[in-house]
């Protein structure tokens, strides 16, 4: 299954048939002097809580990082860093959408991630990680200290140990929310933003002002509009409106493969023909956006990209390591992904299935 997929998602990436010999040997120095690092650091600082947690979990971290598969979000800003020639990033292409929801009289705290990537990456592997770590009083200032400013993103944190289900006092530290660009980290607990709106969203939008300014973000709101603003984007108005319909598992799991782009009025790109466009969804399906259509950014063009799964567990579920998964683009509204009727059958998708249908399937670790 690895090599099937490294296969279908690395292969020919600093060789054999295509070798940017500059790229690729600072790329080799980089990842050889960062290993070495870190593995020194291991050893120098174990009495520090980040390094003593890394030193715990080092087999599984060290053997992860020999290979490119644990790189990939890493290699969207190597790639730049270290002048890769043909280095391509879609404009406003997506990652993931995550939500987590307090259901009504707070019984409940549901928390659910969507990946976004290509299509290629569909063969996955189902992991449960026991690393024995211990809990730090000041690890985002640990994290902070120890960034290396690549796959930059927002990261939300929620402690199930804090929640009391019906409990109406907010609970401080349930949900901390942090953000990071170079040299840049944002973190705040926004517990009481959740109890106030019971919901926190997450698509690809900086939510924390100095982040937001310092991404470039507004520079893109001025060119192409309130597509790039944190509260005006597509999924930041559906996760808005279609949030409250959340109840239990079967309407979060709803929500998170929601995509009915030909019909909904908050999935139009007013400057793309076709108006409606399948990146405007919590589960994007941009694989159905017309080739020949016209679009204002590549994000919104037809791509071998889109949402290829969805997660959840709940405070309930999180107590026996349970959790709903499903694989493959959404099909609930749209129809299912196939192979050898898509615009991309050439593509090499060693191991897939043909036609992408599947239901979730629920997991359960003892």
């Amino acid at each position: 299954l690895i090599y099937m997929h490294w296969m279908n998602t690395m292969f020919g990436y600093c060789g054999p048939y295509k070798y940017q010999t500059p790229y690729c040997e600072h790329l080799r120095d980089y990842l050889a002097a960062n290993l070495a690092w870190m593995q020194e650091q291991m050893e120098l600082y174990q009495d520090q809580d980040y390094w003593h947690q890394l030193n715990k979990g080092r087999d599984i971290i060290l053997t992860r990082l020999k290979g490119l598969f644990q790189l990939g979000g890493d290699l969207e800003d190597l790639e730049a860093a270290l002048n890769k020639s043909d280095a391509k990033r879609t404009l406003g292409s997506g990652s993931c959408s995550a939500l987590i929801k307090l259901l009504p009289g707070n019984k409940e705290l549901l928390v659910s991630h969507v990946t976004w990537n290509t299509y290629q990456s569909m063969l996955r592997i189902i992991k449960k990680y026991t690393l024995p770590f211990r809990r730090s009083p000041n690890g985002l200032k640990v994290i902070n200290g120890q960034c290396e400013n690549m796959y930059n993103n927002q990261w939300m944190v929620v402690d199930y140990n804090k929640f009391k289900p019906g409990e109406t006092d907010v609970p401080s530290g349930l949900l901390t929310v942090l953000e990071q660009l170079p040299g840049l980290m944002t973190w705040a607990d926004k517990s009481d933003l959740l109890y106030q709106s019971t919901y926190w969203p997450s698509y690809n939008v900086p939510y924390f002002g100095d982040i937001f300014n310092a991404s470039g973000q507004p520079d893109l709101v001025k060119k192409f509009g309130d597509w790039f603003t944190y509260s005006k984007t597509p999924r930041a108005q559906i996760f808005k409106r279609n949030h409250t319909l959340v109840e239990d598992l079967p309407s979060m799991m709803r929500l998170m493969r929601y995509n009915n782009f030909l019909n909904d009025p908050l999935s139009l790109c007013s400057s793309c023909e076709p108006k409606p466009n399948g990146e405007n969804a919590i589960s994007a399906r941009s694989d159905l956006n017309p080739a020949n259509g016209t679009y204002p950014f590549g994000a919104m063009h037809q791509r071998q990209h889109g949402g290829t799964d969805m997660k959840v567990t709940s405070y309930e579920f999180a107590k026996e390591y349970m959790m709903f998964a499903v694989n493959g683009p959404t099909w609930d509204q749209v129809p299912p992904f196939q192979w050898s009727t898509s615009p991309f059958s050439n593509l090499m998708h060693m191991g897939h299935p043909d036609l992408w249908k599947f239901d979730p399937i629920l997991i359960r670790w003892k």
